[in-house]
């Protein structure tokens, strides 16, 4: 599942403002993806699109379900883990987002410099509580 931090991170990277036709074909693969995880509401790469697509899409909390969702399949999957942390942060639970921040790293996230520029986690770098999420950073950094 690695490829799909990279998959994810370009789609954010071009998150704008999606004009009449990305709007349409955001539409039409949201309607696939929902058809596809209707008949088969484990597949895990059906559900990460799909939590993509609604984010992009400005369904923030549809994303945030489907999140919830993954981690209920993948519960130790630091990706998984990380994407719940984004969706928190654009939902405004700024508290959940820093706890799940915390669990991504104790497994195994470690792309540091994408937590730290993410644009999701925006309002959660603003929070206080981040520092034990850099405080946590430093700490692994010093020991890789």
């Amino acid at each position: 599942m690695s490829g799909f931090r990279d998959w994810r991170q370009m789609s954010q990277a071009k998150q704008q403002k999606l004009g009449k036709r990305e709007t349409r074909d955001l539409d039409v693969e949201i309607g696939f993806l929902e058809g596809l995880v209707g008949k088969d509401p484990q597949y895990v790469e059906a559900l990460q699109l799909l939590a993509d697509d609604y984010t992009r899409r400005g369904r923030i909390n549809d994303g945030l379900r489907v999140d919830h969702q993954l981690k209920s399949l993948r519960p130790g999957d630091p990706e998984v883990l990380f994407n719940l942390a984004c969706s928190l942060s654009l939902a405004g639970d700024l508290e959940s987002a820093i706890d799940e921040l915390v669990r991504a790293i104790e497994a195994g996230y470690r792309d540091f410099d994408w937590m730290l520029k993410d644009p999701d986690l925006a309002a959660v770098r603003k929070e206080p509580a981040f520092r034990k999420v850099r405080d946590q950073l430093k700490t692994l950094k010093a020991e890789i």
